[in-house]
């Protein structure tokens, strides 16, 4: 059998001498679409590191495509929260994607003499994520959704099977977040990738999730958006009243305290 992408059981983790959350028990399936959400500072970042092994648990178990955490980062992709590129930038996006492959080898590459394994794969990841008409002019002169297609295009270049995603629809207007929510499907569903998809706001990709993971009371409940963002399931979660509004659009609206996650204007955690 195909192991899961990831599995916690009755998980912890501990920052500091805090517990950040505990008792947290979750399994991804290969090829499965699932954003984590919460309010800043819930862990749903810290979920990110401790898949990558940079967090260790502090009670439960991990493992990550049926290996320890750590051991399989050479199969993951991860696009860590934006960062953001100078007006001024040369680089091109076409490089920014070949970093994904060899970013890490030290010294000046060699001049090739034709298209090497490399590059095919560059155009490759390159012309998945809708970029090609793009990729070769300077990233700094790019839009933020077209920069954010790079990089995930990046994070894809070396053939992943778990993408983990940390805001990558922040900063973006809402026709770019559908977008990129799109993409990251089409991705799941062609190249059987699991995708971790850490946001603030559920609703412009609530139409291409399979599952989420909330995160909040320290604690995170998994299932599909209709089981985990309702009234009862955030009450319990925040021990606090919470009212979910079912909008004619498909729209979930969180009101209540403590305030619903994608109105929180800080967007840095642990």
């Amino acid at each position: 059998m195909t192991p899961a992408a990831l599995r916690l059981d009755g998980a912890a983790v501990e920052l500091g001498g805090r517990t950040v959350w505990h008792d947290v028990s979750l399994e991804v399936e290969p090829g499965e679409f699932v954003a984590v959400l919460g309010s800043n500072g819930a862990g749903k970042s810290t979920l990110l590191k401790v898949a990558l092994g940079l967090v260790p648990l502090a009670a439960g178990t991990a493992s990550v495509l049926g290996r320890p955490p750590g051991e399989a980062n050479a199969a993951i992709g991860y696009l860590p929260q934006r960062r953001s590129w100078d007006a001024s930038s040369r680089i091109r996006g076409v490089d920014v994607v070949r970093l994904g492959l060899d970013g890490a080898r030290w010294g000046v590459p060699l001049p090739r003499l034709g298209p090497d394994e490399g590059s095919r794969r560059v155009d490759e990841v390159t012309e998945l994520v809708g970029a090609e008409r793009y990729a070769r002019r300077p990233i700094g002169t790019l839009s933020g959704g077209e920069q954010q297609r790079l990089l995930i295009a990046q994070a894809l270049v070396r053939r992943p099977r778990l993408l983990m995603l940390d805001e990558p629809l922040d900063s973006l207007d809402l026709t770019n977040q559908v977008s990129v929510a799109a993409l990251v499907q089409r991705i799941c569903r062609e190249e059987d990738v699991a995708v971790l998809l850490v946001a603030h706001d559920v609703n412009p990709i609530l139409g291409y999730l399979d599952r989420v993971v909330y995160f909040a009371g320290g604690t995170a409940v998994a299932g599909t958006p209709e089981e985990v963002i309702t009234s009862e399931t955030l009450s319990r979660l925040y021990a606090a009243p919470i009212e979910v509004l079912l909008c004619s659009d498909g729209r979930r609206v969180v009101v209540g305290q403590p305030e619903a996650p994608h109105l929180h204007s800080a967007r840095h955690e642990h």
